[in-house]
């Protein structure tokens, strides 16, 4: 990354870092401003239970159904897996409808077994 001179107007200037390669510009304190803050508002822990064991669902399985719904059904666009059984989700995803949709591309993924089914408790903050 470089620091370059922009004109931002006929009388100023302000110093912009620039992504060699990509042309994208930003402010130079846009790192520490945004860095490691969370996504979405709320989050849930994601876990199944199997054999009588409740257990977090594999940061894979998550990953592989936001990514599915990334283009097939809007409502879970606002999804992003964190880690092994944490998600961030936006205030509009609907909870009981997100375990179910899940449930079932788990099961048709192969990774949930059919006596099996999963548990979403949202974190309180």
């Amino acid at each position: 990354m470089s620091q370059v001179k922009i004109p931002t107007s006929s009388t100023s200037r302000q110093t912009l870092t620039q992504v060699r390669g990509v042309g994208l510009s930003f402010p130079p304190w846009h790192g520490s401003l945004w860095l490691n803050q969370p996504m979405f508002a709320r989050k849930v822990r994601v876990e199944y239970e199997a054999d009588g064991h409740r257990l977090p669902c594999p940061l894979k399985w998550l990953d592989s159904f936001s990514m599915r719904n990334f283009t097939n059904a809007s409502v879970f666009d606002d999804t992003l897996p964190i880690a092994d059984g944490q998600m961030e989700i936006g205030s509009s995803v609907p909870i009981n409808q997100l375990r179910e949709a899940m449930e079932d591309w788990f099961r048709r993924k192969g990774y949930l077994p059919k006596d099996s089914h999963l548990v979403l408790a949202e974190k309180m903050t």
